[in-house]
């Protein structure tokens, strides 16, 4: 007997049950497996001095169609119950011994994290970046699952968005690319097999007391290993004194040109900046013509994507009559390996002079290309590894403050690969994500995410320094397309 395969309304088959099945498992097996934050993401939840040390971020997704309210709703229940960390709250140790622990949340509601509000006429653009400007900076309810996500109606045409919001210790932006492929799908249409979560046994809710104890046992029963550590490392030291000596100066040698780049002037326009103001702003560009400017001169998309946004720069100071040679620039080199599980936070951040001053933008690319190359192989670009086990032990203030130290740069940016094929939300098919981040002590923070042959861009600016966001983002849409041009001279674009 032959077995008719279903068909979507475009002629092409549904996808494989089965298949789906395994992806859906490969992409959330794992994550939440730990019941414990790490070092980092603990470091990002008590050093939250929200909105200034703001950890949240969000997704923008524009829609063509307004989305079945019950097939979202539905959506988000389903992914709630197949990663169990959509569900659990932050329980802190009554005293800091360790990191905070990852527990069900028993009052758990799906209506408080997921909702629906309808924006006035007209609707545009703007309005929905002032609408998610607004929601970034409200901070989370720390006694809940980390995580809101809203439909907003009322847009033109029948148009729509969804905003996700996630805490930085819940996913960074490559962990959290996953999380949002698992809310869409290939298909308009509705499908009915989803993989079932298993049922998991129940698990032990500590109250603060009882886990501050535990991890007190689990360090004290570390201590033979450390040590045991700590005595062979001094034994080598001994044994091969100019060896160890060598690479003692080759770390700080490391570590001062990788923190160098933190104790430049910067910009004399981005001075005095509060975090306290948030603006957003959004560009775009075919993910073919920005691969092939990036050939034209060597680099990679990252390279030319970062010349892009250097380019913006220099044509802002130059309207406001400030020549400006470098800035401080940091960007993530994520620790994600191919293995890892979804989720979760693993990246180091680079932190470089950028040349700002480079008029020629083959020429910035070339150069940012080699500065990013000597980045990666610096023995000491993950040295706030080092630091955040200290740092997670002293009072949150403490750890704040060395936060926004640790952050001081004018301009952060990241930049990681979306669906590369057609999604949809709840019938609706996503047009463009556009990814925001927080202002970490950064004047402006800008981030990249590709969805279907598009490289979406997201801007956080910080309104208390720059005065005037949107004349910064057209600057920066005129980096680009000189980038772009790059391409189009040679015949490539």
């Amino acid at each position: 007997m032959t077995t008719k395969r279903a068909r979507r309304s475009d002629g092409g088959p549904v996808a494989d049950p089965i298949k789906a099945n395994e992806q859906a498992w490969a992409l959330a097996g794992g994550w939440g497996a730990g019941d414990r934050m790490d070092e980092l993401e603990t470091l990002m939840w008590r050093s939250e001095r929200h909105p200034r040390q703001s950890s949240t971020i969000s997704v923008l997704m524009m829609l063509d169609t307004t989305p079945d309210w019950d097939r979202l709703r539905a959506a988000h229940e389903w992914v709630t119950k197949l990663v169990p960390r959509t569900r659990k709250r932050v329980l802190e140790p009554a005293v800091p011994v360790g990191p905070p622990a990852w527990v069900l949340d028993p009052a758990f509601d799906l209506e408080y994290h997921l909702r629906r509000v309808s924006l006035p006429a007209p609707g545009g653009m703007a309005q929905v970046l002032e609408f998610a400007q607004a929601a970034a900076m409200a901070p989370f309810d720390r006694t809940r699952p980390l995580w809101e996500g809203t439909l907003i109606e009322g847009l033109p045409d029948g148009k729509a968005a969804y905003l996700l919001k996630l805490h930085h210790s819940l996913a960074d932006g490559l962990g959290g690319v996953p999380l949002v492929s698992l809310i869409q799908s290939r298909s308009r249409e509705h499908t009915d097999y989803k993989p079932v979560a298993p049922q998991r046994p129940d698990e032990p809710r500590p109250d603060a007391r009882s886990l501050a104890v535990v991890e007190l046992a689990e360090q004290v029963r570390a201590v033979p290993s450390s040590a045991g550590r700590l005595l062979a490392a001094v034994a080598h030291a001994s044994a091969h004194p100019a060896s160890a000596a060598e690479g003692a100066l080759r770390f700080a040698g490391s570590l001062r040109r990788t923190q160098a780049p933190r104790l430049m002037p910067g910009s004399p326009l981005f001075r005095g900046r509060t975090g306290t103001s948030w603006r957003f702003g959004v560009m775009e560009c075919a993910l073919a013509e920005l691969e092939a400017a990036a050939e034209t001169a060597g680099g990679s998309v990252n390279d030319a994507y970062l010349a892009a946004l250097l380019g913006g720069m220099r044509r802002y100071h130059e309207r406001h009559g400030v020549e400006l040679d470098e800035m401080s620039m940091t960007t993530p080199v994520s620790l994600h390996k191919s293995d890892d599980p979804m989720g979760g936070s693993k990246w180091a951040g680079a932190t470089f002079a950028a040349p700002v001053a480079v008029r020629d933008p083959a020429e910035r690319i070339a150069m940012i290309r080699g500065i990013v190359l000597s980045l990666r192989v610096e023995p000491a670009l993950d040295s706030l590894s080092v630091l955040v086990p200290v740092l997670n032990r002293v009072p949150s203030a403490v750890g704040a403050a060395m936060g926004r130290l640790s952050a001081a740069a004018d301009l952060s940016a990241s930049n990681f690969p979306g669906a590369p094929h057609p999604t949809y939300l709840a019938g609706a098919k996503v047009e463009r994500t556009y990814p925001f981040g927080p202002l970490p002590g950064v004047a402006v923070m800008a981030a990249m995410v590709s969805h279907a042959g598009t490289c979406c861009f997201g801007m956080n600016i910080d309104r208390s320094v720059v005065p005037d966001p949107q004349v910064l983002v057209g600057c920066m849409r005129e980096g680009l397309e000189e980038v772009l041009a790059l391409a189009r001279e040679t015949g490539r674009g």
